[in-house]
């Protein structure tokens, strides 16, 4: 009777104009907000969970595939295993998550279906679509406790507790809390792999390519994609961060295929660079089938590929209109790439044959056509709060305990470049970090996912950690997000149900219910042996 009635006020209260009265709300159904909607709702919560896309999931439905690696599929556990288990038994398949060489195939289309499903098996969530808090008075606080928030919908949402798992961090700044956006250098939290990078090999250019628009002619102007300014000191401080892009779902079935148009906007211009790269005999980068039904999640890491190093710094700390700009600009350059390397008439036969034969799928991102929703957001805001997760926490000498984890991350820091410059007279990319040799998995502080209690006291952040770029940059993978998740949910269900700020949840009592739903939270012991095996 209870769950029906709400859901009858839900039903009468769905009008722009109303004010929605939840015990948990929830900001971003990216793969730490669904399942902290679910996990909350099953501990006997209502739940309101906003999706600005309107397509619950982030980039578990946006195109990324290939997630678990280096083993990490050791520690994928509750609804995170929940969901992979799920969504192999669509293709009639089973996920091995002890093999340190599986990763699951999923298309984005049935991940989104399961998804929908999971959710849809939980009565007492409520999903709110298309809808963003407003980015003016959006928040209404009384001293460290928010008492609502207000959608750019006209509605308004008061809760208990908060939960803000976006990943730019939208409730926390419009709370007032504080955040940081930049590679903060290696003084601050005495890093050795923050801030500005000297000697970045991995993904380096493996060829000399001029920067400059007439070649040898320094006063020509640069290339498009490469930036104006010095190496810098290292380990400096710098805005730039690394690089964006979307993850690419092609397919080459002819039955299942619509070819990549040229963009309204496309100018030949921009792509001069990869002219040059191919003309001096590099191979670039390329599509394969590497998912279910001759798809491909094509990812973007390599010397020269869809990143757009040093073009998107003012994303994370941006408004609305400085994000959605530079989505529409990263979803332009990067469709005008596709053309440029299936029709223009510099790029070599072989290079071409690469790409000719792919499209984009009819089946996925069907109300956005054709292409993801959601650009790959690497780093946004990161909480700054009494604890915070560094380098020294993923080196692979680091032995100190984690009293509080509720989760494990498995994954080396990884931070892709940041900048494409000027180096020695050739281009030069700037930041990568990626040292496969020199990280353990690491266990992850409940204390990272709330604020300082001065600043706010209800709410938690499983995707916007107390972090250092460098820190985060080990914690930022999809199964790791969709666990923080369930146990931020959990640690919300607790701080209502004990009626504490959520600084003060009980962590004997959240660790006993965290183990009950089969997260795990203890490091295998045989960790080292495992990593070396995917070496």
């Amino acid at each position: 009777m209870t769950t029906l009635l709400f859901t009858l006020f839900l039903h009468f209260c769905s009008i722009s104009t109303s004010t929605i009265t939840t015990d948990i709300c929830i900001l971003g159904g990216s793969e730490a907000g669904f399942t902290a909607a679910i996990q909350a709702a099953r501990m006997g919560n209502q739940v309101v969970l906003i999706e600005p896309t309107g397509h619950p999931g982030g980039m578990l439905v946006e195109g990324l595939g290939k997630d678990i690696r280096f083993g990490s599929g050791r520690v994928i556990s509750g609804i995170a295993a929940e969901f992979y288990e799920a969504v192999e038994a669509k293709y009639k398949l089973s996920a091995d998550f002890d093999d340190p060489n599986w990763y699951s195939k999923y298309e984005p289309h049935v991940a989104e279906e399961t998804i929908e499903e999971l959710l849809a098996s939980e009565p007492n969530i409520r999903i709110v679509r298309k809808a963003r808090i407003r980015a003016q008075n959006g928040v209404v606080k009384r001293r460290t406790t928010i008492k609502k928030i207000r959608l750019d919908n006209g509605a308004s949402i008061r809760a208990r507790v908060y939960i803000d798992a976006s990943i730019e961090g939208h409730l926390i700044h419009l709370a007032g809390i504080t955040t940081a956006t930049i590679r903060e250098g290696n003084e601050l939290y005495g890093e050795t792999k923050n801030g500005i990078q000297i000697k970045t090999t991995h993904r380096q250019f493996e060829l000399d390519i001029d920067p400059y628009q007439i070649a040898g002619d320094s006063t020509s102007g640069l290339l498009y994609t490469i930036q104006l300014g010095e190496l810098g000191k290292y380990g400096s401080p710098s805005k730039y961060i690394q690089g964006f892009c979307f993850r690419m779902c092609l397919t080459d079935d002819p039955d299942n295929r619509l070819p990549i148009a040229q963009p309204a906007n496309y100018n030949a211009t921009h792509y001069e660079i990869y002219r040059r790269y191919l003309q001096a005999g590099g191979e670039l980068f390329r599509p394969r089938p590497n998912r279910h039904n001759r798809k491909t999640d094509i990812g973007s890491w390599h010397d020269l590929s869809a990143n757009l190093y040093g073009q998107n710094w003012k994303y994370p700390a941006g408004d609305y209109a400085i994000q959605d700009s530079l989505v529409q600009y990263h979803r332009d350059f990067t469709l005008g790439l596709l053309w440029f390397l299936q029709n223009d008439t510099a790029v070599d036969a072989v290079t071409r044959s690469h790409w000719a034969d792919w499209g984009l799928p009819k089946d996925e991102f069907q109300d956005n056509g054709h292409w993801p929703r959601r650009l790959y957001i690497r780093s946004a805001r990161r909480l700054v709060s009494d604890y915070i997760i560094t380098e020294h926490h993923t080196k692979r000498t680091n032995t100190t305990q984690v009293e509080d984890p509720i989760a494990v991350a498995w994954w080396p820091p990884d931070t892709h470049h940041a900048r494409r410059i000027v180096r020695d007279g050739y281009a030069y990319n700037e930041g990568f970090v990626f040292d496969r040799y020199d990280w353990r998995p690491f266990g992850i502080s409940y204390r990272a996912l709330v604020p300082k209690k001065e600043e706010c006291t209800n709410l938690i952040t499983p995707t916007c950690l107390s972090s250092s770029y460098v820190g985060y940059g080990a914690i930022r993978i999809v199964p790791t997000f969709m666990m923080l998740g369930q146990s931020a949910g959990t640690a919300a269900a607790m701080a209502l149900k004990e009626k504490k700020a959520v600084q003060y949840v009980d962590y004997q009592i959240l660790r006993k219910q965290l183990l009950e739903d089969q997260l795990i939270l203890t490091i295998p012991d045989n960790w080292l042996e495992v990593i070396k095996s995917y070496n």
